[in-house]
Protein backbone atom coordinates (compact mmCIF):
# COMPACT_ATOMS: atom_id res chain seq x y z
CA UNK A 1 0.00 0.00 0.00
CA UNK A 2 1.05 3.42 -0.73
CA UNK A 3 1.89 5.72 2.60
CA UNK A 4 -0.75 8.02 1.51
CA UNK A 5 -3.48 5.62 1.83
CA UNK A 6 -2.50 4.63 5.05
CA UNK A 7 -3.00 7.67 6.00
CA UNK A 8 -6.53 7.96 4.23
CA UNK A 9 -7.19 4.84 5.89
CA UNK A 10 -5.91 6.01 9.15
CA UNK A 11 -7.81 8.98 8.93
CA UNK A 12 -11.25 7.15 8.60
CA UNK A 13 -11.11 4.66 11.42
CA UNK A 14 -9.61 7.51 13.95
CA UNK A 15 -12.92 9.34 12.87
CA UNK A 16 -15.30 6.57 13.25
CA UNK A 17 -13.38 5.79 16.87
CA UNK A 18 -13.67 8.92 17.55
CA UNK A 19 -17.33 8.71 16.80
CA UNK A 20 -18.36 6.03 18.57
CA UNK A 21 -16.19 6.17 21.49
CA UNK A 22 -18.08 8.83 23.79
CA UNK A 23 -21.08 7.70 24.47
CA UNK A 24 -19.86 4.40 25.26
CA UNK A 25 -16.70 5.07 27.68
CA UNK A 26 -18.19 3.33 30.46
CA UNK A 27 -18.75 0.11 28.23
CA UNK A 28 -16.41 -2.98 28.38
CA UNK A 29 -14.89 -3.82 25.48
CA UNK A 30 -15.64 -8.00 24.81
CA UNK A 31 -12.26 -8.10 22.49
CA UNK A 32 -9.72 -6.66 25.58
CA UNK A 33 -11.06 -7.87 28.66
CA UNK A 34 -11.08 -6.04 31.53
CA UNK A 35 -10.79 -2.85 29.39
CA UNK A 36 -13.69 -0.39 28.57
CA UNK A 37 -14.20 2.16 25.64
CA UNK A 38 -12.24 4.62 27.71
CA UNK A 39 -9.79 2.57 28.69
CA UNK A 40 -9.28 2.17 24.92
CA UNK A 41 -9.24 5.41 24.19
CA UNK A 42 -6.62 6.31 26.38
CA UNK A 43 -4.26 3.37 25.17
CA UNK A 44 -5.18 4.60 21.20
CA UNK A 45 -4.14 8.27 22.53
CA UNK A 46 -1.04 7.01 24.08
CA UNK A 47 0.01 4.69 21.24
CA UNK A 48 -0.14 7.63 18.72
CA UNK A 49 2.41 9.67 21.38
CA UNK A 50 4.97 7.04 22.11
CA UNK A 51 5.61 6.51 18.25
CA UNK A 52 5.13 9.94 17.68
CA UNK A 53 8.41 10.17 19.94
CA UNK A 54 9.71 7.22 17.94
CA UNK A 55 10.53 9.34 15.10
CA UNK A 56 11.08 12.46 16.69
CA UNK A 57 13.56 11.14 18.75
CA UNK A 58 14.89 8.34 17.29
CA UNK A 59 14.06 5.87 19.45
CA UNK A 60 11.14 4.53 21.49
CA UNK A 61 10.84 5.96 24.65
CA UNK A 62 10.95 3.13 27.59
CA UNK A 63 9.18 2.95 29.67
CA UNK A 64 6.23 4.35 28.28
CA UNK A 65 3.83 5.56 29.74
CA UNK A 66 4.68 8.78 31.51
CA UNK A 67 2.32 8.67 34.74
CA UNK A 68 1.42 12.24 34.21
CA UNK A 69 -1.15 11.02 31.35
CA UNK A 70 -3.16 8.86 33.77
CA UNK A 71 -4.70 12.02 34.85
CA UNK A 72 -5.92 13.54 31.20
CA UNK A 73 -9.06 13.11 30.00
CA UNK A 74 -8.97 9.84 27.58
CA UNK A 75 -10.56 11.73 24.88
CA UNK A 76 -8.74 14.92 24.96
CA UNK A 77 -5.63 12.70 25.52
CA UNK A 78 -6.58 10.69 22.00
CA UNK A 79 -7.07 13.76 20.20
CA UNK A 80 -3.84 15.50 21.11
CA UNK A 81 -2.34 12.34 20.28
CA UNK A 82 -3.94 12.41 17.24
CA UNK A 83 -2.96 15.91 16.09
CA UNK A 84 0.59 15.16 17.54
CA UNK A 85 1.06 11.90 15.32
CA UNK A 86 -0.45 13.88 12.16
CA UNK A 87 2.29 16.63 12.54
CA UNK A 88 5.02 14.43 13.19
CA UNK A 89 4.06 12.67 9.99
CA UNK A 90 3.71 15.94 8.12
CA UNK A 91 7.31 16.98 9.15
CA UNK A 92 8.93 13.93 8.06
CA UNK A 93 9.44 11.99 4.79
CA UNK A 94 8.67 8.28 5.02
CA UNK A 95 12.41 6.93 4.20
CA UNK A 96 13.35 9.22 7.36
CA UNK A 97 14.85 7.28 10.07
CA UNK A 98 12.88 6.72 13.20
CA UNK A 99 13.03 4.33 16.02
CA UNK A 100 11.19 1.23 15.87
CA UNK A 101 11.29 -2.33 17.96
CA UNK A 102 11.20 -4.09 14.33
CA UNK A 103 15.14 -3.96 13.45
CA UNK A 104 14.95 -4.38 9.21
CA UNK A 105 12.42 -1.04 9.21
CA UNK A 106 13.38 1.77 10.76
CA UNK A 107 11.76 4.40 9.46
CA UNK A 108 8.81 6.76 9.74
CA UNK A 109 7.08 4.50 6.94
CA UNK A 110 7.06 1.67 9.25
CA UNK A 111 5.31 3.58 11.67
CA UNK A 112 2.64 4.73 8.83
CA UNK A 113 1.48 1.52 8.36
CA UNK A 114 1.70 0.31 11.81
CA UNK A 115 -0.88 3.34 12.41
CA UNK A 116 -3.00 2.69 10.26
CA UNK A 117 -3.24 -1.84 11.16
CA UNK A 118 -3.31 -0.19 14.83
CA UNK A 119 -6.09 2.13 14.58
CA UNK A 120 -8.43 -0.31 12.64
CA UNK A 121 -8.33 -3.00 14.95
CA UNK A 122 -9.03 -0.60 17.65
CA UNK A 123 -12.03 1.24 16.20
CA UNK A 124 -13.45 -2.47 15.85
CA UNK A 125 -13.08 -3.00 19.49
CA UNK A 126 -14.41 0.70 20.32
CA UNK A 127 -17.38 -0.76 17.61
CA UNK A 128 -17.80 -4.05 19.56
CA UNK A 129 -17.98 -2.15 23.11
CA UNK A 130 -20.29 0.07 21.91
CA UNK A 131 -22.75 -2.34 20.39
CA UNK A 132 -22.66 -1.01 16.77
CA UNK A 133 -22.11 -2.31 13.68
CA UNK A 134 -18.66 -2.51 12.62
CA UNK A 135 -18.36 -0.33 9.80
CA UNK A 136 -16.63 -2.21 6.74
CA UNK A 137 -12.38 -3.03 6.29
CA UNK A 138 -11.27 -1.99 2.70
CA UNK A 139 -9.89 -4.68 1.20
CA UNK A 140 -6.29 -3.33 0.52
CA UNK A 141 -6.19 -2.13 4.20
CA UNK A 142 -7.52 -5.76 5.57
CA UNK A 143 -4.87 -8.02 3.30
CA UNK A 144 -2.15 -5.70 4.38
CA UNK A 145 -3.16 -6.29 8.11
CA UNK A 146 -3.12 -10.09 7.44
CA UNK A 147 0.57 -10.07 5.96
CA UNK A 148 1.74 -7.56 8.83
CA UNK A 149 0.28 -9.41 11.59
CA UNK A 150 2.29 -13.03 10.11
CA UNK A 151 5.22 -11.83 9.28
CA UNK A 152 6.08 -8.06 11.31
CA UNK A 153 4.75 -9.71 14.05
CA UNK A 154 5.13 -13.43 14.18
CA UNK A 155 7.53 -14.85 12.09
CA UNK A 156 9.92 -11.46 13.19
CA UNK A 157 9.11 -12.51 16.52
CA UNK A 158 10.02 -15.70 16.32
CA UNK A 159 12.53 -15.21 14.70
CA UNK A 160 13.97 -12.54 17.15
CA UNK A 161 12.84 -14.17 20.68
CA UNK A 162 12.38 -17.27 20.36
CA UNK A 163 12.15 -17.72 23.92
CA UNK A 164 8.57 -16.66 24.27
CA UNK A 165 7.16 -18.98 22.35
CA UNK A 166 9.02 -22.00 23.62
CA UNK A 167 5.78 -23.03 25.51
CA UNK A 168 3.59 -22.28 22.41
CA UNK A 169 5.54 -24.26 20.09
CA UNK A 170 6.04 -26.95 22.68
CA UNK A 171 7.27 -30.65 20.88
CA UNK A 172 5.30 -29.97 17.67
CA UNK A 173 6.57 -31.60 14.75
CA UNK A 174 5.61 -28.67 12.48
CA UNK A 175 2.55 -28.16 10.57
CA UNK A 176 1.60 -25.44 7.78
CA UNK A 177 -1.82 -23.76 7.85
CA UNK A 178 -2.55 -21.59 4.56
CA UNK A 179 -4.12 -18.40 4.80
CA UNK A 180 -6.43 -17.40 1.86
CA UNK A 181 -7.88 -14.14 2.01
CA UNK A 182 -9.42 -13.52 -1.62
CA UNK A 183 -6.73 -12.66 -4.04
CA UNK A 184 -4.12 -12.65 -1.14
CA UNK A 185 -2.55 -15.95 0.31
CA UNK A 186 -0.12 -17.03 2.48
CA UNK A 187 1.41 -20.27 3.85
CA UNK A 188 2.63 -20.47 7.30
CA UNK A 189 5.09 -23.04 8.54
CA UNK A 190 5.35 -23.36 12.66
CA UNK A 191 8.73 -24.56 12.36
CA UNK A 192 10.89 -23.13 12.22
CA UNK A 193 8.48 -20.45 11.66
CA UNK A 194 7.89 -18.91 8.38
CA UNK A 195 4.93 -17.41 6.15
CA UNK A 196 5.87 -17.19 2.58
CA UNK A 197 2.99 -15.61 -0.12
CA UNK A 198 1.40 -18.06 -1.96
CA UNK A 199 -0.88 -20.78 -0.38
CA UNK A 200 -0.09 -24.54 -0.77
CA UNK A 201 -1.32 -27.86 0.48
CA UNK A 202 -1.26 -27.54 4.02
CA UNK A 203 -2.50 -29.12 7.40
CA UNK A 204 -4.87 -26.74 7.57
CA UNK A 205 -6.71 -23.85 5.55
CA UNK A 206 -8.36 -20.35 6.49
CA UNK A 207 -10.51 -19.04 3.95
CA UNK A 208 -12.48 -15.89 3.80
CA UNK A 209 -12.63 -11.98 2.66
CA UNK A 210 -9.74 -10.02 3.36
CA UNK A 211 -11.39 -8.25 6.49
CA UNK A 212 -12.96 -11.83 7.79
CA UNK A 213 -9.55 -13.27 7.84
CA UNK A 214 -8.00 -10.29 9.60
CA UNK A 215 -10.67 -10.30 12.23
CA UNK A 216 -10.39 -13.70 12.57
CA UNK A 217 -6.37 -13.52 12.89
CA UNK A 218 -6.60 -10.50 15.34
CA UNK A 219 -9.49 -12.46 17.11
CA UNK A 220 -11.69 -9.97 17.08
CA UNK A 221 -14.70 -11.83 14.96
CA UNK A 222 -15.08 -15.15 13.73
CA UNK A 223 -17.83 -14.89 11.43
CA UNK A 224 -17.08 -15.26 7.61
CA UNK A 225 -14.52 -17.41 7.99
CA UNK A 226 -13.92 -21.08 6.88
CA UNK A 227 -11.23 -23.06 9.03
CA UNK A 228 -10.87 -27.12 7.61
CA UNK A 229 -7.94 -29.53 8.56
CA UNK A 230 -6.13 -30.05 11.43
CA UNK A 231 -6.98 -28.32 14.65
CA UNK A 232 -3.53 -28.25 16.47
CA UNK A 233 -2.01 -26.57 13.55
CA UNK A 234 -4.48 -23.74 13.98
CA UNK A 235 -4.12 -24.00 17.54
CA UNK A 236 -0.36 -23.45 17.49
CA UNK A 237 -0.97 -20.59 14.95
CA UNK A 238 -3.32 -18.95 17.37
CA UNK A 239 -0.75 -19.32 19.99
CA UNK A 240 1.80 -17.86 18.37
CA UNK A 241 0.09 -15.11 17.60
CA UNK A 242 -1.03 -14.60 20.92
CA UNK A 243 2.81 -14.45 22.17
CA UNK A 244 4.06 -12.04 19.48
CA UNK A 245 1.10 -9.41 20.12
CA UNK A 246 0.59 -9.68 23.75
Amino acid sequence: MHIQRYLECLETDFARLREVAPPALAADVPSCPGWTVADLTRHVGEVYLHKTLAMREGAEPDPWPPAELAGEDPLALLDRAHADLLAEFAARRPQDPAGSWYTPDQTVGFWYRRMAQETVIHRVDAELGAGVPLAPIPPDLAADGVDELLKIFVAFGVAEWGSYFTEALRDSPGRTVAIRAAEASWLVNTVPFTVTDGAAAADATVTGDPAAVLLWLWNRAAGGVTVEGDPEAVAELRRCIVVATQ
